[in-house]
């Protein structure tokens, strides 16, 4: 929404109207503060930006609600404001990233471990059922052979957890990665999933890398496909954002770090089973029947390696799966 100099709404978008159940005609020319409640009190007046992350607010129709609170300046117009609010996340609150980081260092250990201990002796059954071919038993070793190579594929998922050598992030230009996503998507396990773009024109490059932003955001992309099986109006939305005034602390005692660059991967999927949704992104946590519950835990780490977040939240009406990366930004 949009606040003039007299602190009074002057314009409120249609996903504003949804939060606060209020049309914005109903909304228009009322002082915010009889709206809502800003967190730590009544909105701000003193032309500061201002933010507030996962804080409840209040509000005239609806009680309260979590949500991602940011107040600026509108750049050119002395004395307006605009009021961003985003839903809070299901899934990623800051309190839990030293829990979450604990998991992750503890998957860690159990890869290293399982990989040393799993891997020779699987290749040794491989190779015995390589030999026994032939024999008559053909069907037999070749089941035995299919389910060896799908447990080493599995230890193979697992090693990517033990990788602790830092990332080389640089600045650069999200949008060809996004696209380079996007096409690889659609030439392989998203063939059948329309795939749709909501950028911000003016985002600048954001500090990261080049392998590990793709790998995130084709993870994302496929866990969203996968959650969308059989589903006739499937549709991915990839959208991003620049977030004026989002900071979070990495740990607590740590300063709090810019994080204003926002990727989101969305769908139109039935979203997380409520029993799991908060714990989407610890190591073997899935929703699949077949899931091994180790690809968003991956997506995590290598967001935090980067210096960002990951959240999960339901969105919007109809609801929608947000998957929502926010990252440093890179210098110009």
């Amino acid at each position: 929404m949009v606040i003039d100099p007299e602190g009074r709404i002057a314009f409120a978008n249609a996903e504003c109207e949804v939060l606060l159940n209020m049309s914005e005609r109903a909304m228009r020319g009322q002082p915010v503060d009889s709206v809502l409640t800003a967190p730590g009190g009544p909105s701000r007046r003193d032309n500061q930006g201002f933010s507030a992350f996962d804080a409840e607010i209040e509000i005239v129709r609806g009680g309260r609600v979590m949500v991602d609170y940011i107040e600026a300046r509108v750049p050119d117009h002395a004395g307006w404001r605009s009021i961003t609010l985003h839903h809070g996340a299901t899934s990623r609150r800051m309190g839990q990233s030293v829990d979450r980081a604990s998991a992750a260092r503890a998957a860690v250990g159990a890869a290293a471990m399982l990989a040393h201990e799993i891997k020779n002796p699987l290749s040794g059954i491989r190779g015995a059922a390589q030999l026994l071919a032939g024999g008559g038993n053909d069907e037999l070793t070749t089941l035995i052979t299919t389910e060896v190579d799908r447990i080493a594929a599995l230890i193979d998922r697992m090693q990517d957890f033990t990788d602790t050598r830092p990332l080389s992030l640089h600045p650069e230009n999200i949008y060809p990665l996004l696209d380079h996503a996007r096409r690889v998507a659609l030439a392989g396990f998203a063939r059948h999933v329309t795939i749709d773009e909501r950028f911000d024109p003016s985002l600048p490059p954001v500090l990261t890398d080049r392998d590990a932003i793709l790998q995130v955001v084709l993870n994302l992309i496929k866990n969203a496909t996968e959650a969308m099986v059989g589903q006739a109006d499937a549709r991915i939305t990839l959208a991003t954002a620049y977030r004026h005034g989002m900071a979070v602390s990495p740990a607590p005692g740590r300063p709090r770090q810019p994080l204003p660059i926002e990727i989101c991967v969305i769908d139109n999927g039935p979203g997380a089973p409520e029993d799991i949704a908060d714990h989407l992104f610890d190591p073997f946590v899935s929703g699949k029947p077949e899931g091994q519950g180790l690809g968003l835990a991956l997506v995590d780490k290598l967001v935090r390696d980067m210096g960002g977040i990951v959240q999960y939240a339901r969105e919007g009406s109809p609801p929608q799966s947000v998957f929502r990366i926010l990252l440093p930004r890179g210098s110009a």
